[in-house]
């Protein structure tokens, strides 16, 4: 080999491949210097603050080796010292170490009681949360019977139904009050006929066919409960030859004398002077009605068929006279004439400006009054 191989081959050998070592070696196996140089012993050796810091970084064990703890354990590590923090990084590093200090410190019984808690989380993270219901395919579902079920029939005898009752329950019945129901009593109430007529009654029938009044008998009207009387009543069809009276007049028989002659005596003249016609009829609003007066408990003369209401007169040339309360003119006349004339006649007169209950005739009867006096509005 020539001179300069031997050399070259002395002291160029080639580069033995270099082994890069891990940062944290296992803690069993010795430190190996990176250079040629030994170490001195530690003895005679200064340390710098810059070696015991790579120091420190180089003898921590590799992660294998170091026990994993469990959940909920303070991570310690004791004999390891903890590198200084930066500046930038002081205060986390004080956050960290207070809290530290209070895990471990006065607080350290609570460990037992978050242990708890932390391993409840993660049994509860542990647990399979429960899968949605997958959308049915219909491959599994049963179908539907060919033919609907039906349901079961109820019996034929269905229950008898509420029955209506046969009579309208009536309201309970106040106690009647007989001073309020009863009428005052009146001495003609107790009129009733005896088994022959009385010769006033004969006479003043015989007096009725001299004036040519056509009339019926017909049978006493009695009434106790109320005190309606009429022991001999007759039914009027005319008041003279030529003048009628309807409907038919049920009145006593001084009543209906004494119309007959008011109707002769009075009415016709006034209608002959008035419109130069004949009185043909009289329309009649009431004659014998078993009733009190309106509003009082007192019998109406109508109850002893002792008085009639007029409403028209009929004259021979078709004309019709109402009572009201603003008539024409020359019927106004007439009325006004009638009325006065009946004042005298008739022991009670009223008509259209007495009350609301006469405004459309004429009320006359023979109320007996005290020294034969007389009533007319």
């Amino acid at each position: 080999m020539p001179v300069e191989a031997r050399h070259r081959h002395r002291h160029h050998k080639p580069p033995t491949p270099r082994v890069e070592q891990p940062l944290t070696p296992r803690a069993d196996q010795p430190l190996k210097p990176r250079g040629g140089k030994r170490l001195k012993p530690r003895r005679h050796r200064q340390v710098t603050p810059k070696q015991t810091q790579q120091k420190t970084q180089t003898s921590l064990p590799s992660p294998a080796d170091v026990p994993v703890p469990e959940p909920g354990t303070p991570i310690t590590q004791p004999g390891i010292p903890v590198p200084e923090p930066r500046p930038a990084d002081a205060p986390k590093a004080e956050a960290a170490k207070t809290e530290e200090q209070k895990r471990v410190g006065p607080k350290a019984a609570e460990a037992p009681d978050r242990f708890k808690e932390e391993k409840s989380h993660q049994e509860k993270q542990a647990r399979p949360e429960p899968l949605a219901p997958e959308p049915s395919t219909g491959e599994n579902e049963p179908e539907p019977p060919d033919v609907a079920p039906t349901p079961t029939r109820k019996p034929d005898i269905a229950e008898p139904e509420a029955q209506p009752p046969t009579v309208a329950p009536q309201p309970p019945q106040k106690p009647a009050d007989a001073d309020e129901e009863k009428m005052l009593p009146d001495p003609r109430s107790a009129d009733v006929p005896d088994e022959k007529m009385p010769a006033e009654e004969v006479a003043c029938r015989e007096r009725l066919k001299t004036l040519g009044v056509e009339f019926e008998e017909h049978k006493a009207e009695s009434q106790p409960e109320i005190g309606c009387s009429i022991p001999y009543p007759i039914v009027l069809k005319t008041l003279g030859k030529s003048i009628a009276i309807a409907p038919g007049t049920e009145l006593n028989c001084k009543m209906a004398e004494a119309t007959a002659h008011f109707a002769a005596d009075v009415i016709q003249p006034a209608a002959k002077a008035e419109f130069g016609a004949d009185l043909k009829s009289i329309g009649q609003a009431s004659a014998f009605v078993c009733r009190p007066r309106n509003g009082t408990r007192k019998l109406s003369e109508h109850a002893f068929g002792n008085a009639l209401d007029i409403a028209s007169f009929t004259l021979s040339d078709g004309k019709k006279i109402e009572v009201g309360p603003a008539p024409p003119e020359k019927d106004a006349k007439f009325l006004n004439n009638v009325r006065k004339a009946a004042c005298g006649p008739f022991k009670t007169v009223l008509g259209p400006g007495a009350d609301a209950d006469h405004s459309l005739h004429f009320h006359l009867d023979l109320e007996p009054r005290r020294h034969g006096g007389t009533f007319c509005q």
